[in-house]
């Protein structure tokens, strides 16, 4: 009887009431920001008065950024491209037009007490036949203008946010021109208001008309004609001139006065053909010269392919050289006592891949660190780990070393400081890793919600190929042009690497120690140390073979780096003490790093070894290809298969697949001891021990208190893995922990490692006496050998305790109150798996794949804690799948907790680049340049909170809902009532007795019921028959109408919903009507009775989307209400 309650309380699935409710205290499900630069920008604006820009993408995302912290982020509906964004002055409201013809109205609202959100509003599909060209927002924040193909402006009416019938036409913009410009001036290209009276503004036409137009007296003050194609316009701040952009790299300055030009600058960089000058600013500042600055322009034979930013002042000038296309820029001015004059204190740039940022106010015009919205893809991101809780003095020297790179960055304050965190500032430091292409590390501070660059560690200067390709000599020609152009470099995108074997595959960083292990693509292992003096040093190298001196294996892949003999001058900071480098050089695939201990285990496709950095030599290492792989002549190291071989596979599956089908029935009729048993049919058939030097285990002993024993569900067949699989021999995962491997006295140093092909190795480690640690050697010996029996690629191997807690993390501190017994957690691809150490007998088992068809891409144990009871904290394991789904699996039961869709099963590189955080969050590349951030715990959650204070009264009031009317339209529906009911009486063919008797005999009760329905009616009741009332009546699914049978004694309503509002339309005895309505919701049951104006019970009856109305059953004055 025990046996069996424990076998029903194991297999038992369902979760109490109570335990849900912890749930929902311990878990939740949110993506909470967006760090890093957005991807594809194609859009810009700035509002000056609020300090705030927004930027808008390809795929339809639009960001708002203001100060650091200030963030907001939406999705349009459609995923069209952004074309223009403009913000309304002063009101924190901005429009978007998109490709589709589509404008969009933003807001920033208050929600709640202390944070605000951008809402959509409003939108307003233009016509298609107009293609708009340019826009540009009155002053006033009354209207829009639209410029299109055809030359004509249209106006859009912000406050309705409908286009107006007021349109400038191009005939009448032209009436003086002549009549060769007068025939085609082009699109409308530029539309620029005056500075000081709102009532005038500059069109420019794109062949290079412009007109001074006056919108009071619908007339053109002044004609300006240039023979050149127009680009850009921009007035000077005392609006008695302006300048124009055209597409020669030629701008021409203009008099309000004169049709002519007084000042022309023919070329800039000319003699020779120059590029167009995209856009053109000109800023007057008070008793010094202008600024002018404008993108574009560059001479086409020489450097027509730069993307550049030219900014002249007075005898200065500087070409700011981008390594990506400049979307646009604006600068930020400082506030002056004459409204006329601006002080740019710093120039924005938007280029595709980065945000620049120039200091205008210092000398030489040096560049700001970024706060926030830094180029995260600088150069291609290839790893990425996260790092909780980091000490204070840790972080401290990360500061400091950060500070040091930063000095040739500008001093000032950082302009842009729109709106206001509202959320404290987070008490905990966590540190985002950053492997890259070039060999770069990157620290990047993740504690909050805006992600801040820390500093930046290069290990490409430790090889030699960075004395070869990566150094550049201009010829002295370009050199002396280059002079004359003063270019000058800004920004940190740089795309290219050098040598594609510098790139970092696996980054580990103690927090303890400062410890830093670099892996790279080549097989190379970098081991930093944190020195807090600067010094010269000579790396040491330490090579390790996993193939040895085996003639039948030859390597077909690249060759491994050049270690630099010289000495390396490094400041304070990190110091690169040794370099191990793996042969053969493929890329690092596992990594470990135990600081205590003084160990680096590293792995690759070949195999896996231990470094002991102190004494710096190896201290195992193991070769994991098996024989078929050695004799293969290495054709499976050069990383791709030869066609007859793939061929070859490809028929023996097809073969398999036929002769499985054939023999499916036959299968069938065998008996269980005359078939073999296939996978997944027997118990504790998914992973067994082998033979160690050791001992041997046997795994079909199963753990007493072990919930295997229920029952199994329908199982998907898996594809058995060939033993000849070209990846069967790569290393997954390392693990270093303190484990109750050889017996329960005490615990013993190891190592795991877990292979593709489901082989475990776990190897015994012996130190010596500590005051001979840096001479007598370390010993490893191999303890025990697992070998899961489905193959599957081993992701992970965690130690946990009785109560699912993780043994002590190599990173942290030793925890405290674990319960034994211990065992491990094995994550395979295609199951979890539980064993009881040191007797690994199986305690648990979950198979994924052969249930839901999923694999198992990531996996980590995280902690939650309660957000109503501190005390309260468990440590679940999180997963993530191939189909993008994210789950939590309670420790050691294995038991779901939560399942989410996180990821598109189609984005590979989002879900190859995810990274599990300790406190249940999680990152993951959603863009090239962007981390997506979520949450999975209920109580942790790193979101934005900002507010942006609005002044008082810019904002106008949205419009008043429309009044009932009244007088003549009152008795027109009065009048309409009645007559609507005799036609439609006229139409029924049976009415009840009852009824019809009941409306003879009180006539003036109906009369004065007909009276009150008026008052609930909008303008749907002022007209016989609305429109929804005709697509219902007319539709085939329609369950109501004239066709239905009466119902005797039934009084029916039938109503519309318009803007929350019910209104009624008929009111007749015995007619069912139908109404096609989303929902009707018990709230919206006692507004309409209170509409009435009488007790009326209603009744709704819901067939398909069609809601069929409405049944009344009290009585008025005695007697049925009729019409």
């Amino acid at each position: 009887i025990v046996k069996m309650l424990k076998f029903i309380t194991k297999k038992s699935q369902h979760v109490s009431a109570e335990r849900l409710k912890v749930q929902r205290e311990l878990f939740a499900f949110n993506k909470t920001a967006c760090h890093g630069f957005p991807h594809c920008p194609t859009a810009l604006a700035w509002d000056p008065f609020l300090e705030l820009f927004a930027i808008g993408t390809k795929t339809g995302s639009l960001r708002v950024y203001g100060a650091p912290g200030v963030e907001y982020v939406v999705e349009h509906d459609a995923s069209s491209p952004v074309i223009e964004l403009h913000f309304v002055p002063k009101q924190g409201r901005l429009i978007t037009l998109l490709e589709n013809n589509t404008l969009h109205l933003w807001e920033i609202n208050m929600k709640g007490a202390e944070d605000s959100v951008l809402e959509h509003v409003e939108s307003c599909t233009v016509d298609s036949k107009l293609r708009i060209f340019t826009c540009s927002v009155q002053s006033s924040g009354d209207h829009l203008y639209l410029g299109t193909e055809g030359g004509n402006i249209h106006l859009l009416d912000i406050k309705s946010f409908q286009m107006t019938d007021t349109i400038i036409y191009q005939d009448l913009v032209t009436q003086n021109v002549p009549e060769d410009y007068k025939i085609n001036p082009g699109g409308v290209e530029a539309i620029a208001e005056h500075p000081l009276d709102p009532n005038k503004m500059v069109i420019g036409y794109s062949r290079g008309l412009m007109v001074l137009w006056d919108n009071e007296s619908l007339n053109a003050d002044q004609t300006y004609i240039c023979n050149k194609d127009l680009h850009s316009v921009s007035w000077h701040g005392s609006g008695t001139k302006f300048m124009s952009a055209h597409n020669d790299c030629s701008y021409f300055v203009w008099s309000v006065n004169s049709s002519k030009a007084i000042e022309s600058m023919e070329q800039c960089y000319g003699p020779y053909p120059c590029k167009a000058i995209n856009k053109i600013l000109w800023k007057r500042t008070t008793g010094k010269d202008d600024f002018i600055i404008f993108s574009g322009g560059m001479p086409r034979a020489n450097y027509g392919d730069r993307h550049t930013v030219s900014v002249k002042h007075g005898e200065t000038s500087k070409v700011l050289d981008l390594t990506s296309k400049v979307v646009d820029f604006f600068t930020v001015d400082k506030e002056a006592d004459d409204p006329e004059t601006a002080e740019p204190v710093a120039l924005v740039i938007l280029a595709e891949e980065e945000l620049v940022v120039v200091d205008l106010v210092s000398d030489d015009w040096p560049s700001f660190a970024l706060p926030c919205l830094s180029s995260l893809h600088s150069s291609a991101i290839t790893c990425t780990n996260h790092f909780c809780n980091v000490p204070q003095d840790v972080w401290d020297k990360l500061l400091e070393e950060g500070r040091k790179q930063t000095l040739q960055c500008s001093t000032k304050p950082w302009p842009l400081v729109g709106g206001r965190v509202t959320c404290e500032e987070s008490s905990q430091h966590d540190l985002l890793v950053t492997g890259h292409e070039d060999g770069s590390v990157r620290f990047w501070d993740a504690s909050g919600s805006c992600l801040r660059q820390l500093l930046t560690l290069r290990t490409a200067r430790l090889f030699g190929a960075g004395d070869g390709p990566s150094s550049f000599h201009a010829a002295p020609e370009e050199e002396e042009e280059e002079e004359w152009l003063h270019f000058h470099k800004v920004g940190t995108f740089d795309p290219y690497s050098d040598d594609p074997r510098l790139a970092v595959k696996k980054v580990l960083f103690c927090l303890q120690t400062g410890r830093l292990v670099v892996a790279g693509t080549a097989g190379q292992v970098v081991c930093f140390s944190f020195n807090p003096e600067e010094s010269e040093v000579t790396p040491e190298a330490v090579q390790l073979n996993f193939v040895g001196d085996r003639d039948s294996f030859v390597w077909k892949g690249h060759d491994a780096l050049q270690v630099k003999n010289c000495a390396v001058k490094s400041e304070a900071g990190f110091h690169p003490d040794l370099v191990l480098q793996l042969a053969p050089p493929a890329g690092v695939t596992a990594l470990a790093l135990h600081s205590k201990w003084g160990l680096v285990a590293a792995g690759t496709a070949h195999g896996f070894g231990v470094l002991d950095y102190v004494q710096k030599k190896v201290v195992v290492s193991k070769c994991t290809l098996n024989p078929n792989d050695l004799a293969a002549s290495g054709d499976m190291m050069s990383r791709r298969k030869s066609f007859k071989k793939s061929l070859r596979e490809s028929f023996r599956r097809l073969r398999k697949g036929r002769s499985q089908r054939g023999r499916k029935d036959k299968s069938m009729t065998k008996s269980p001891e005359s078939r073999r048993p296939r996978r997944g049919e027997e118990e504790g058939s998914t992973s067994s021990a082998v033979a160690s030097p050791a001992s041997r285990h046997n795994e079909s002993a199963i753990d007493p208190g072990s919930p295997l024993s229920e029952a199994k569900p329908v199982e998907r067949q898996v594809e058995a893995r060939s033993t000849d699989d070209a990846l069967s021999s790569m290393v997954r995962c390392l693990c270093f922990s303190s484990s109750f491997i050889l017996h329960n006295a005490a615990t013993t140093p190891t190592l795991w490692a877990g292979t593709n092909s489901g082989a475990i190795f776990v190897y015994t480690l012996a130190f010596p006496p500590s005051d001979k640690r840096d001479s007598d050697p370390v010993q490893c010996t191999l303890g025990k050998e697992i070998h899961l029996k489905h193959k599957a690629p081993v992701i992970s191997i965690h130690i946990i305790d009785a109560r699912g807690y993780p043994i002590a993390d190599p990173f942290e501190e030793e925890p405290k109150g674990l319960v034994p017994p211990q065992r491990v957690l094995i994550c395979s691809e295609e199951q979890l798996k539980v064993f009881t150490l040191p007797s690994l007998k199986p305690f648990g088992k979950l198979k994924l794949t052969a249930h839901e068809g999923a694999r198992l891409r990531k996996a980590a144990i995280a902690r939650f804690q309660s957000r109503s009871d501190p005390a309260r904290t468990e440590y679940c394991l999180a997963v993530l799948s191939n189909l993008g789904e994210v789950a939590l699996h309670s420790l050691p039961d294995l038991r779901r907790q939560m399942l989410e869709a996180c990821l598109r099963r189609e984005d590979i590189n989002g879900i190859c680049s995810l990274v599990f955080t300790k406190d249940g969050e999680g990152f993951y590349l959603s863009s090239p340049c962007e981390f997506e951030r979520f949450s999975l715990s209920a109580k942790r959650m790193v979101a934005p909170h900002c507010q942006v204070d609005l002044p008082e009264g810019v904002r106008p009031q949205p419009p008043q809902p429309q009044e009932p009317q009244g007088g003549k339209e009152e008795e027109k529906a009065e009048a309409a009532a009645p007559a609507a009911t005799a036609a439609e009486g006229e139409q029924l063919k049976e009415v009840d007795s009852k009824a019809a008797s009941t409306s003879e005999a009180k006539p003036e009760e109906a009369t004065a019921t007909a009276e009150k329905k008026p008052e609930l009616s909008s303008s749907a009741a002022t007209s016989p028959t609305s429109p929804k009332e005709e697509s219902s009546e007319g539709g085939d699914d329609d369950k109501g109408g004239l066709d239905s049978p009466p119902d005797s004694g039934i009084s029916s309503l039938v109503i519309t919903k318009n803007e929350s509002n019910f209104t009624t339309t008929t009111s007749t005895v015995g007619d069912l009507k139908s109404l096609e309505l989303d929902d009707l919701l018990p709230a919206d049951h006692e507004a309409l009775a209170d509409k009435l104006r009488s007790e009326c019970k209603i009744e709704v009856v819901r067939e398909k989307r069609t809601v069929v109305v409405v049944r009344e059953e009290t009585l008025v004055n005695g007697s049925s209400p009729t019409n």
